[in-house]
């Protein structure tokens, strides 16, 4: 059965390198449970490559557990889940390893280790991955955080000693280490200033431009949907109640929906990304 496994797997890494329009995630009639606690019943979604995907919805909706299980940390109690066009379900260690290799998690507190310099984390990914020597890999994660916007010697500082902008950008330069074609982005505004908020808008769409990636973004910031979003999922109810455009869904009909949006600050505002899509 490995053998076979291993086979479906290359053949649709060849599909994908063909270009054909497989999701890059497809999830179906997925259901999560916690004991008696029911977080996800019947839920479908699907990614579509090189989409910026938001993932929205209230607390409790299931946003960072459906995360979870896109990134192999855990499994859903039903259901199925395809990520590159393979079941995740069939796969042996090694083909799952394969697969994460190919996408890169920035994660809400940044995930860092603190005892090491930022420039070593970033190089972590590069190290465990590839065979390349240690200066190459140092020079390769200079060049993410400066891909990142941060200057050389954040690299040689602890990350307890950047602020929380500066965090947020080392987290991202490691996501991108091996130059993934998935991105997960989870809450990647939280904790920051507007001014500091806005720079991420900016350093996402930019990484966007520059790699070409998937990107899933995890958020409760209603202005960053609006800035970098081509379609955005919002969960409630166990499901994907309303999945579309951010214009879309400021309208939408359903009332968590509507309660959603309403609420939330400030009023609709269009983006650069559906004002580029209009024309």
């Amino acid at each position: 059965m490995g053998g076979d496994v291993g086979s479906d797997v290359d053949a649709d890494v060849d599909a994908d390198l063909a270009g054909e329009a497989e999701p890059v995630i497809e999830m179906q009639q997925i259901g999560t449970r916690f004991g008696s606690h029911v977080v996800h019943e019947g839920l479908d979604l699907s990614v579509r490559r090189g989409e910026i995907l938001g993932l929205a919805g209230g607390s409790g909706s299931g946003k960072s557990v459906l995360l979870r299980e896109m990134i192999l940390l855990q499994r859903p109690s039903a259901g199925r889940i395809r990520l590159f066009g393979a079941d995740v379900a069939t796969l042996g260690p090694e083909q799952a390893l394969g697969l994460r290799r190919r996408w890169g998690v920035m994660f809400q507190r940044g995930g860092l280790f603190g005892s090491i310099t930022v420039r070593q984390n970033v190089g972590l990914p590069l190290r465990e991955h590839t065979g390349l020597d240690h200066t190459l890999i140092d020079q390769i994660a200079e060049w993410k955080l400066a891909l990142t916007g941060l200057p050389p010697e954040a690299g040689l500082k602890l990350p307890g000693e950047l602020s929380g902008g500066m965090l947020k950008r080392a987290a991202l330069a490691r996501a991108i280490a091996l130059d993934p074609e998935l991105l997960f982005l989870d809450e990647p505004t939280s904790g920051l200033d507007p001014a500091s908020s806005a720079g991420v808008d900016e350093l996402i769409l930019r990484t966007h431009a520059l790699f070409g990636p998937t990107i899933v973004v995890v958020t409760h910031d209603l202005d960053l949907l609006w800035q970098v979003s081509d379609r955005v999922a919002v969960l409630g109810e166990g499901r994907v109640l309303a999945l579309g455009t951010m214009d879309e869904l400021s309208h939408h009909s359903h009332p968590v929906v509507s309660a959603y949006f309403t609420n939330r600050r400030g009023a609709p505002k269009p983006s650069p990304r559906s004002a580029l899509q209009s024309h």
